[in-house]
């Protein structure tokens, strides 16, 4: 069986897919962010269609409710030229008795060229990638507790936008490390990258069991976490996913966890606050926060089509000639 890593990689070690940051070296990490930087700028301008992938046709097969992701991915798609189709899964065959693998050969019959997928189940990408049709390419956009490597990319192209480099960083990242697949695609990418050190902040009921395996500092007190730190990435408690009894009440999740600006004058002066969204105000992270001069979340949302666009040009370079 592929393993993953072998799986998004072909045989000149460029990517055919793109299913998990873990595993991947930093060349490579450092090759999206470089080439996310160059359509960042083509996004600013006044027309910002690139014909790269012209004739090219992308599937977004999201298995899960997603406004940002789902709609950064399109657009990124559009601005690349390609044609893109977008499943309703509530209402696809797929809830009628039709298997994920007829799903997959009934599109493929269509001469599609990638698959993004985001599902609720860990490695349902990865299970698409070992199946489809060797000419397509799939991009995990969030699978189960896994990983989020776009999310995870986008996050990072911040962070080097605002403080350069990554050697000597000190990020936090606060919340629900427990649900979140985010946080482990953040974890593996900034070590792969070179960050001096990476916190988690989290009550007990919050952090997985092996979670210190990641090479991560663990807090369990925010004031204590957050000293010392450039960067704090907040995570969204994830309701959905967990039993009401993992936390006493939002109010009080707030009074521990939650960042507000008296919270922030712990970390350095020039620190940037981010958040994966959507953002629960007053839960996680209070307003004058979210909204405040050390926030980049708008601006994570905006990076976040210029490294999409960047990972689907990368892993249908095979595909168009320019590998």
């Amino acid at each position: 069986m592929h393993t993953i890593e072998n799986l998004q990689l072909n045989s000149q070690g460029k990517l055919q897919h793109f299913l998990s940051i873990e595993g991947l070296d930093k060349s490579l990490l450092t090759e999206i962010l470089d080439t996310a930087e160059s359509f960042a700028y083509i996004s600013e301008q006044q027309v910002k269609k690139f014909p790269l992938l012209r004739g090219k046709t992308i599937v977004n097969l999201f298995f899960e409710n997603s406004t940002r992701t789902r709609a950064t991915f399109e657009l990124a798609a559009t601005r690349l030229s390609a044609d893109v189709l977008s499943m309703n899964i509530a209402t696809s065959a797929t809830s009628k008795g039709e298997s994920l693998l007829d799903t997959i050969r009934n599109l493929e019959a269509m001469q599609v060229d990638m698959f993004v997928v985001r599902h609720s189940l860990s490695g349902a990408a990865h299970f698409i990638a070992q199946h489809a049709a060797p000419h397509i390419s799939v991009i995990n956009a969030g699978d189960g507790r896994h990983e989020h490597p776009t999310q995870a990319m986008l996050d990072m192209f911040t962070i080097r936008r605002a403080k350069q480099q990554f050697s000597g960083l000190r990020v936090a990242i606060v919340g629900d490390i427990l649900h979140s697949r985010v946080a482990r695609s953040q974890i593996h990418a900034l070590s792969i990258l070179g960050a001096e050190e990476v916190r988690v902040i989290a009550p007990k009921t919050l952090l997985p069991a092996e979670v210190e395996s990641l090479g991560v500092s663990v807090y369990h007190n925010l004031a204590a976490g957050l000293k010392n730190i450039d960067v704090i990435i907040m995570l969204r408690l994830q309701k959905e996913r967990m039993n009401s009894a993992l936390l006493p009440s939002e109010s009080e999740y707030f009074k521990c966890f939650g960042l507000s600006n008296d919270k922030l004058t712990i970390a350095n002066k020039d620190a940037i606050v981010m958040h994966p969204g959507p953002i629960n105000r007053g839960v996680e992270i209070s307003s004058s926060v979210a909204d405040g001069p050390q926030s980049v979340i708008l601006q994570q949302v905006t990076n976040g089509i210029a490294v999409r666009m960047a990972v689907m040009s990368m892993v249908m370079r095979r595909k168009t000639g320019t590998e």
